[in-house]
């Protein structure tokens, strides 16, 4: 058998490749320790320190470029996937952690004896699964009027409507659907030349890998703004774009806000959007996680961004991968583990007869980190090669590499409470008070990352750089 350090080295070898990056910096980082940290027979652990290990490695190479030095960076199993967790443990010192899920999200039996997952966390979800259902916002109600339904017609009726939902399938199912087929042709990171342009050279001066760097990060929830979280620990100007109308969720605003500013920009209104454009002319990345189609069809689509700012690097981030019949529709991680098999594996192995997910968002963590591991080694090409750069990134294809990590006996492991993780915490200052949360969990000889600011309410800033 393997030891656990050992796989996880031998998958973050498989991403770096994927990218395109050089082999001989792997000699510079150290993995330790392995799984199981948290209470899953998947290897969440290594997940975990495989793709932080991509995102820490990529920002020494970016410092090797920018001064010729190398570090070392190290991290340990345990650090990364309490990183992996980071909402679980975010709060303002003096109040208790606030409700993540809405009363009426979670898991439910159909008519056919089959369970299907309601995401019902911003309201236009909630309206809409309750008008499906025609029922009242509560969680008996919804019970009764999923038991009148086959699961496979409610899945179908709600998707059509734009509605967040997943029936809990197998593996076996999971793997003949032609979704799960059209995921088997993708990789796990897509990083790839979308237009011509002059090397770039990084930013001079700063003394952090991504000094200089703009971002623009227009994503919500998890998996973009951990992305944007991530280079911003290492130094580069991220300033998150969102628009007054649209839902957020605060208790993740402030886990995944730190070192970020954030302003409004409505993409309806040609004034904003000209705006937008403006700030992506300054820009280096361009970070976009809404639904396939959505930023495109406001003329942010990669190919335009390419062409407003050559050698940019657009990083997109969707639910189901870019290809197949589910490659447009909305999704979260949850959901993703639902219908992917992860779910039901889960509850088979506990023994339960109830859903059993993941104990923590990893495929959203997962693939922010590897979204910023991807901006980050599209930066180095750019610096070397020139071109602008798309990564490509899902929450499926996340899932789908978990998956085939393999199994751990964890499922008598015991989460660790903020008391146990004392020494991975740290506090920042906010409009909302003092913020507990989980700091960087790499170690890095020269430029270990830290952020700057604490979170800021949606809106707080101008959209302009500084």
């Amino acid at each position: 058998m393997k030891p656990n350090n050992q796989i996880a080295m031998e998958s973050l070898n498989e991403i770096w490749q994927m990218a395109g990056c050089d082999v001989n910096a792997l000699n510079d980082i150290k993995l330790t320790g392995g799984d199981p940290v948290l209470s899953s027979i998947f290897r969440v652990g290594t997940a975990a320190s495989a793709t932080i290990g991509a995102a820490s490695l990529a920002a020494a190479e970016i410092w090797r470029l920018r001064t010729g030095n190398r570090q070392e960076v190290s991290l340990d199993c345990r650090d990364a996937a309490i990183a992996f967790c980071s909402e679980h443990y975010t709060r303002v010192v003096g109040k208790s952690r606030p409700r993540f899920w809405s009363p009426i999200s979670g898991y439910y039996r159909t008519g056919d004896n089959k369970w299907i997952q309601l995401h019902c966390q911003f309201p236009h979800l909630r309206e809409g699964v309750l008008k499906v259902l025609d029922c009242a916002e509560d969680p008996e109600e919804v019970q009764r009027a999923v038991a009148k339904w086959d699961g496979l017609d409610l899945e179908r009726h709600c998707r059509k409507d734009g509605l967040c939902v997943a029936l809990i399938r197998s593996p076996d199912e999971w793997s003949i659907h032609p979704q799960a087929e059209a995921l088997s042709e993708l990789p796990l990171i897509e990083v790839v030349k979308i237009g011509e342009a002059p090397p770039t050279e990084l930013p001079s001066g700063g003394n952090r890998p991504l000094s200089g760097i703009k971002v623009l990060d227009l994503t919500k929830v998890i998996a973009g703004p951990v992305c944007g979280r991530t280079l911003a620990s290492h130094g580069a100007q991220v300033i998150r774009i969102g628009a007054a109308h649209l839902p957020v969720l605060e208790s993740l605003v402030i886990d995944t806000g730190l070192g970020k500013r954030s302003a409004f920009l409505d993409l309806r209104l040609d004034s904003d959007k000209k705006k937008l454009k403006g700030m992506a002319h300054e820009a280096d990345i361009f970070v976009q996680g809404y639904r396939p189609g959505t930023i495109s069809g406001r003329g942010f689509d990669p190919e335009e961004l390419a062409r407003i700012k050559p050698g940019i690097v657009y990083v997109t981030i969707s639910a189901y991968g870019h290809k197949g019949p589910w490659s447009d529709y909305r999704g979260f991680d949850s959901l993703t583990q639902s219908a992917s098999g992860i779910v039901y594996e889960g509850m088979m192995a506990a023994g339960t007869g109830e859903p059993h997910p993941l104990p923590c968002q990893a495929l959203d963590h997962g693939t922010g980190y590897l979204a910023a591991f991807g901006a980050m080694a599209a930066l180095k090409r750019r610096a070397e090669e020139g071109g602008s750069w798309m990564v490509r990134v899902s929450l499926a294809q996340t899932g789908r590499w978990i998956d085939k990590l393999g199994r751990v006996d964890g499922l008598s492991i015991i989460n660790p409470e903020e008391k146990d993780i004392s020494d991975l915490l740290e506090t920042h200052s906010s409009p909302w008070g003092e913020i507990l949360h989980v700091k960087p969990p790499e170690v890095m000889t020269e430029t270990t990352p830290f952020w700057t600011t604490g979170p800021v309410p949606v809106g707080t800033h101008e959209p302009t750089w500084i």
